[in-house]
């Protein structure tokens, strides 16, 4: 049995990468391409964990149709974290979205996990994301 392959600090930034670009772009068939069906989200703006893609889909499907983009987003303090089989990858993101009722701007931690998917015809081994958790930011009049 072989070893889980452990990917490189550059894998990991060029996976985040995908993801945060297809997101300022509101590219939503790149951005969950980038996550597997059953990855989680736990965003401080909803209510509950959307369970798989497809209720991130569906929630995402809504704000589209509601007149929801994004106008722009900037990661900034990447952090990656590589182990056997996957890796741990935390930034802060800026972020304004347009609403349909005006813009709205949040400055927030993320943390994004990724599994590494097994090499198919002869395409090395892939980053997928299982995982993703946005924090609200605190004010640095907050910090103590």
């Amino acid at each position: 049995m072989n070893a889980p392959t452990e990917p490189t600090r550059d894998a990991v930034l060029a996976a985040a990468s995908e993801i945060v670009d297809a997101f300022a772009a509101t590219d939503g068939e790149r951005y969950f391409a980038a996550f597997a069906p059953d990855a989680s989200f736990v965003f401080h703006t909803e209510p509950e964990r959307l369970a798989d893609r497809a209720a991130y889909e569906r929630l995402w499907a809504g704000w589209v149709d509601g007149g929801w983009r994004v106008v722009s987003c900037t990661s900034s303090e990447p952090l990656v974290q590589p182990f056997p089989g996957g890796a741990v990858f935390t930034h802060s993101v800026a972020t304004t979205v347009e609403t349909g009722e005006g813009n709205e701007s949040y400055r927030e931690r993320e943390t994004i996990v990724f599994r590494v998917e097994a090499a198919t015809d002869a395409v090395s081994p892939r980053l997928i994301a299982v995982h993703e958790h946005l924090s609200p930011m605190p004010d640095a009049s907050d910090a103590s």
